[in-house]
């Protein structure tokens, strides 16, 4: 039985990294944080005896957080290339 429930894992896992293949930064980012956030949230609302609010609530603030990072390293890639390339023309 424990076996079962390791290759069960493992296949979920398996599958969950192979979905993530065509999505878009922003989709991969923010999809983490959700699941990061939930996971924490979970984690924090068992304690509270809540673990489904918790989860629903750390993820919501999950996937926020991801989408906040991937517009910052978006907007540092910008900021470079357009450095770059002012830089390039100046020569």
């Amino acid at each position: 039985m424990k076996a079962m429930r390791i290759i069960a894992i493992l296949t979920a896992i398996l599958f969950l990294a192979a979905g993530c293949a065509g999505m878009s930064e922003t989709q991969q980012r923010t999809g983490t944080g959700a699941a990061a956030g939930a996971a924490a949230g979970a984690a924090i609302g068992s304690l509270t005896g809540s673990w489904g609010w918790g989860a629903a609530v750390g993820a919501a603030a999950g996937a926020a957080g991801g989408y906040l990072y991937d517009q910052t390293q978006k907007s540092k890639q910008k900021a470079y290339q357009d450095g770059y390339n002012a830089g390039k023309q100046s020569k």
